[in-house]
């Protein structure tokens, strides 16, 4: 087993110092050992751990859903429903937001094709739209 101080662990898991010590502070990572200099210490498994936090955070998976998903990972044997209906859930305001998105970008549009190029700012289509 390989020991790593914070920097190291930092550069190979992607993460910075402090968001180790934020994750470690919300308790989705364990407290490290300390070596002999009191540098914390981490091993492979702290490695797999920030791995697994990263790409949930990726996928928008909050704090809270983290350690639920933390403590299901500790019964393999559980079923994994509750692991589909949160997948489930963020998939529905994934869609949410991209209707959201695309309803702004038609308004962008809109108010895009309010003016040319060539006009002074007192003649600005854009800013007269969005004085409505």
């Amino acid at each position: 087993m390989m020991e790593m101080k914070i920097g190291l662990v930092a550069k190979k898991s992607g993460c910075s110092v402090q968001t180790i010590r934020f994750y470690e502070k919300q308790g989705l990572l364990n407290q490290p050992l300390r070596n002999a200099s009191n540098y914390r210490a981490y091993d492979d498994d702290a490695l797999k751990q920030l791995t697994f936090i990263r790409q949930c955070r990726s996928l928008g998976i909050s704090i809270n859903e983290i350690k639920q998903l933390i403590i299901l990972r500790e019964e393999p044997d559980k079923s994994c429903e509750s692991v589909n209906q949160m997948v489930n859930q963020h998939i529905q305001e994934v869609s949410k937001r991209m209707e959201e998105l695309a309803r702004l970008q038609l308004v962008l549009t809109e108010i895009a094709s309010s003016c040319s190029a060539g006009h002074s700012i007192g003649e600005c289509g854009v800013l007269k739209k969005l004085d409505v």
